[in-house]
């Protein structure tokens, strides 16, 4: 019985692994066949694309060379792909590395499309269209009475950089208002300050990041530490920023928060999946936070406000984001040219995403001024009848020596002060101070 047992046992076995091999040799067959109509595929598709522009070439009314032909094609198919990615011909390319040096002539401001339109994401604070009054948000319908419908990002900026001193004329639409603007801008050389620090009172620091560029994380930190005797809240102002370099929005969360995510970025391809985490060793302060944000913070500073709203590490205070959430990257094809392509997108320590949506503000506050009159018409005890005058004196004499120390200050320390007026003239930071302030008294 076990003989015939262990034969029946064998025969299964013999039966089992038959199946197997004619499974395997069926399914190697069906994944050799797929991958042979998809070459065909990809073939006839060639075909089609050497065919089409061979046709041109010689049909076209005017006579266009195979390099331009090549050109035009590679500029529609990759800005056609989404709205970052774009062919870099040797001009384009040459731009971006004068652009990547910080220093270039043109208006100072980040486009991008939004809806189908030339949207301005920021202007860049200091800059000619900064001063010319260009808001983030408005629509750019013509640059020197040229339509801007179907204009390509890069073709935009071309036309909108310039010689030093030359003028340029754009023509927008803005939320609000009830016909087209025109605004009249002088081009000027637009070199980019991304980091500079104020105090607000006695013990508030407030950052503004204007761009991440190289040295945006070094830079604060340095602020932070020259003042970390004195401060007891951070004020981080990333509003009108249109980004730059992934490293930099890292470092900079990361000397806020010392665990956990701070951003993952997810491609096609394994080797463009990434998690970002924060270091124990880089965080230098733990004192109470308030961002600043509006429709102008996009890509980089939309990581920094989301990260720390994810790990409760600050309140959010101003106005929806851009929402920009993807990932690009130069890739150079010759010496002179390069593929500008969208490889992945961020995503927040939750695992929510940027892309399209931006990032909500914990509080919704609209910019303006504070109406700050008075009431002419209230009373208090120093208007009553007898009332302790004494002690008044003594206020006012301290209130006086108090001011006399500040007049002495030099010129270059005041202006490192945000005044009380100042503070008045911005909604949104207006309500972040007061939020700073509530924030020091419960941590206490």
């Amino acid at each position: 019985m076990k003989h015939k047992r262990y034969i029946t046992l064998g025969f299964a076995s013999v039966g089992v692994a038959i199946i197997l091999l004619l499974s395997t040799n069926i399914f190697a067959a069906s994944s050799a066949e797929q991958q042979k109509k998809e070459e065909l595929s990809r073939l006839q598709a060639l075909a089609k694309f050497t065919k089409v522009i061979s046709i041109v070439e010689q049909y076209s009314v005017d006579n266009i060379s195979i390099e331009d032909l090549m050109d035009k094609a590679l500029k529609g198919m990759l800005v056609n792909i989404d709205a970052h990615s774009s062919y870099l011909s040797r001009e384009d390319y040459k731009k971006l590395k004068v652009q990547t040096n910080g220093e270039f002539g043109g208006l100072g401001i980040t486009v991008g499309i939004k809806d189908g339109a030339l949207t301005v994401i920021a202007p860049i604070e200091g800059t000619p269209a900064d001063k010319a009054g260009v808001k983030a948000g408005d629509i750019i319908l013509k640059i020197n009475n040229e339509s801007t419908i179907s204009m390509t990002i890069d073709d935009a900026v071309a036309i909108m950089r310039g010689a030093v001193g030359t003028p340029i004329d754009l023509t927008i639409v803005r939320t609000g208002e009830t016909k087209p603007l025109s605004v009249h801008i002088i081009r000027g050389n637009i070199t980019i300050e991304s980091v500079y620090t104020r105090t607000i009172g006695d013990n508030l620091l407030y950052v503004r990041v204007t761009s991440f560029d190289k040295k945006v994380a070094e830079d604060v930190a340095k602020a932070i530490k020259a003042k970390k005797a004195t401060t007891k809240g951070i004020i981080l102002d990333l509003r009108n920023n249109p980004g730059g370099l992934l490293d930099q929005a890292v470092d900079l969360v990361n000397l806020f928060v010392d665990e956990g995510e701070i951003v993952s970025q997810k491609g096609r391809n394994e080797i463009d999946n990434k998690v970002y985490k924060a270091s124990p060793s880089a965080t230098i302060t733990k004192v109470p936070m308030v961002v600043l944000i509006n429709a102008g913070s996009a890509s980089a500073s939309e990581i920094v406000a989301g990260a720390l709203q994810d790990h409760k590490r600050a309140i959010l205070v101003g106005e929806n984001t851009f929402g920009k959430g993807s990932v690009q990257v130069v890739l150079p094809i010759t010496e002179d040219e390069a593929l500008k392509l969208t490889i992945a997108r961020y995503y927040l320590p939750s695992g929510r995403t940027i892309q399209a949506v931006g990032v909500k503000p914990d509080i919704e506050v609209f910019p303006g001024e504070v109406n700050a009159s008075k009431n002419e018409f209230s009373i208090k005890e120093a208007d009553l009848k007898k009332h302790l005058e004494e002690e008044l004196v003594k206020v006012d004499s301290t209130k006086k020596d108090k001011e006399s120390k500040k007049d002495d200050k030099s010129d270059k320390d005041k202006k490192d002060i945000i005044t009380p007026e100042m503070v008045n003239k911005d909604m949104q930071l207006k309500e972040g101070v007061d939020i700073i302030k509530a924030l020091i008294i419960i941590k206490g």
